[in-house]
């Protein structure tokens, strides 16, 4: 196939709208199910390179969930404990393969952000993911494979309408690149930093010690910075992410708003959370909205007039120190930045949501008063000299 016809651009006005290779070639995947839309193909696109460079620096199966062309959450597969199995409404007896692992922390990272996201596997699709899967709000997902019996679970969601894309493993696209903006091409070398261990080796911090746990976090934080939209700040913990700022204009706001969902993510896991009574009949995005809005601190009188009826019992809200001492029992995070960190105000909201290692490229004029910064909390930081905005 070397051209796909969509039905419409980002918005319906916006057509007629195509898929196509400029250079005549055959486009490197095949529709298996569903009618893709513009959307669906620019976030299936990044989330595969992301997913895809994920294993190769890692050597672990690995997922994502993106929602208008950035990742709410990355993970590679490492077993879930209970009590992240709870957070992630999974039963306690379903056998989760490395795979499902993968997709089960992808999709936990941001619960509220991945209803109806677009999923990326880095290995053939598995029954025992396909069974997550089936159960969740989702537009599509694309892998190199799936197994037989998968993809007919598969299809069967969204009333048989779900989009599900094959893409080649091995297909490479050509070193430049180009986009046009109001009818102006512009062209550049693709992004094709390789985002490895050796990156992590200029520590510019006292404490020096970083762990291999560590670095498969800054990995997995880093490489999902290569496909979000920037300014952008990442916060990793357990093989997966945590909490995504993206596309802000301020990279404290990143930092803030990455933080924030950092913290709502641990206290997901607070026994208080998990032992909410919920009434009968309610659907998961329902639970994690209810969720959302308990661990916030501005509900309005009226959303908690509505949050209210959907509980058994209504519960006791976190008080703060509830949430600080929560929050200090979540040890070693990691913190990676696409650009240099300006102000030493990003470290100082980090090490609230109790940030251990930080990565970033360096080459501000305050570099020192970020490394102090540091310093003071006993965090460990690393220059890698790579930039990765993403536009």
């Amino acid at each position: 196939m070397r051209e796909l016809s969509i039905k419409y651009g980002c918005n319906p006005h916006q057509k007629p709208a195509r898929i196509y290779m400029q250079n005549g070639g055959e486009l490197p995947f095949e529709i298996l199910n569903g009618n893709p839309s513009y959307i669906n193909f620019c976030d299936a696109l990044n989330a595969w390179q992301l997913v895809k460079e994920l294993k190769e620096a890692t050597g672990l199966p690995a997922a994502t969930s993106f929602k208008h062309v950035s990742p709410a959450g990355a993970a590679v597969g490492v077993p879930l404990s209970d009590t992240l199995r709870k957070a992630y409404h999974i039963d306690q007896d379903f056998e989760l393969s490395p795979i499902a692992c993968a997709y089960a922390r992808a999709r936990g990272a941001d619960r509220v952000s991945s209803f109806g996201d677009f999923i990326a596997i880095s290995d053939e699709v598995d029954i025992s993911t396909a069974r997550l899967l089936e159960k969740e709000v989702s537009d599509g997902i694309i892998a190199p494979g799936y197994n037989e019996e998968a993809l007919k679970i598969l299809k069967n969601k969204k009333r048989g309408n779900y989009v599900i894309i094959q893409i080649d493993p091995d297909y490479c696209p050509e070193e430049t690149e180009n986009r046009q903006i109001f009818g102006i091409t512009l062209e550049q070398l693709r992004n094709n930093a390789v985002i490895n261990d050796s990156i992590f080796d200029n520590i510019v911090t006292e404490n020096k010690n970083l762990p291999p746990e560590a670095k498969r976090d800054l990995l997995i934080a880093t490489i999902t910075l290569k496909y979000t939209q920037s300014n952008s700040i990442c916060f990793a913990y357990d093989g997966q992410v945590i909490g995504c700022g993206a596309g802000q204009q301020s990279r404290i706001h990143c930092t803030r708003l990455a933080g924030d969902k950092a913290d709502i993510w641990m206290l997901r896991q607070h026994p208080k959370v998990l032992s909410m009574k919920f009434k009968e009949g309610l659907k998961k995005p329902v639970i994690d909205n209810a969720i959302d809005l308990y661990l916030r601190d501005n509900i309005t009188e009226e959303e908690l007039k509505e949050w209210e009826t959907l509980f058994e019992e209504v519960p006791e809200k976190l008080d703060k120190q509830e949430r600080e001492e929560w929050i200090k029992g979540f040890k070693g995070i990691s913190y990676s930045s696409d650009a240099f960190i300006p102000f030493r105000d990003n470290i100082d909201r980090a090490a609230k949501s109790n940030v251990r290692y930080v990565v970033q490229p360096g080459g501000s004029v305050r570099d020192q008063d970020v490394i102090e910064a540091c310093n003071a909390y006993n965090m460990v930081m690393c220059f890698t000299g790579i930039r990765l905005f993403h536009h």
